[in-house]
């Protein structure tokens, strides 16, 4: 006689756990940013977080191992928040003038949105060797894309190489966070560095 299956009462579902995961996740990264913004990343604890997220320290341990992964996971989330997935978009942009603006404009929307969140975290970098390999390894992507625009702009330019490196490290400085975070402070407000920091751009790299 053939047995016919039993179904089990509580049967897996891997989507309804990934579900869990990613609500349990998303708690735990808010709760981050909260902390980052209120008492910075010396006062850092697991146990502060689990407490703060409503999850268990191992929990956090689960999906994230290290502080450094909390980290790398909360900046994951701020550039997916502050459209750095255009960027993708712009680099294959075919004129020079367009991969130049887009380029300025992505990364001043960027570090508008978050501008304390950020400014924090790029002040502790200074000071914790940990949290500075996190952002130094984002800020050389920041240079490369600098210099993909930089080289465009030779083409269109005659493509002369010479000079070139300077010509990447103004972009890259004029594109710095450190370098916006001031053009606000100056100018009143972040909507008025937005604004200003395409026309300092172009005076220094024109695109033609």
């Amino acid at each position: 006689m053939t047995k016919k299956a039993v179904p089990c009462k509580r049967p897996y579902s891997l989507g309804k756990r990934l579900e869990q995961s990613d609500q349990k996740r998303t708690k735990v990264l808010m709760a981050l940013r909260k902390q980052l913004e209120a008492k910075g990343f010396s006062s850092l604890t697991l146990d502060g977080l689990a407490a703060d997220s409503g999850v268990t320290r191992q929990t956090i341990y689960n999906l994230f191992s290290t502080k450094i992964g909390l980290l790398e996971a909360l900046f994951d989330q701020i550039a997916i928040e502050g459209g750095m997935e255009r960027m993708r978009n712009v680099m294959q942009a075919a004129d020079a003038a367009s991969m130049l603006a887009g380029f300025v404009e992505i990364f001043s929307g960027f570090w508008a949105k978050d501008r304390l969140l950020i400014r924090r975290a790029h002040g502790i970098a200074a000071i914790d060797p940990e949290l500075g390999a996190v952002v130094e390894t984002r800020n050389q992507r920041r240079k490369l894309a600098a210099t993909r625009v930089v080289e465009m702009l030779d083409q269109r330019n005659g493509g002369h190489a010479a000079g070139r490196e300077q010509r990447i490290a103004v972009l890259y400085s004029l594109t710095s966070f450190e370098f916006f975070d001031a053009l606000a402070e100056g100018c009143g407000s972040t909507e008025e560095a937005a604004r200003l920091l395409p026309e300092i751009v172009n005076k220094a790299l024109p695109s033609r």
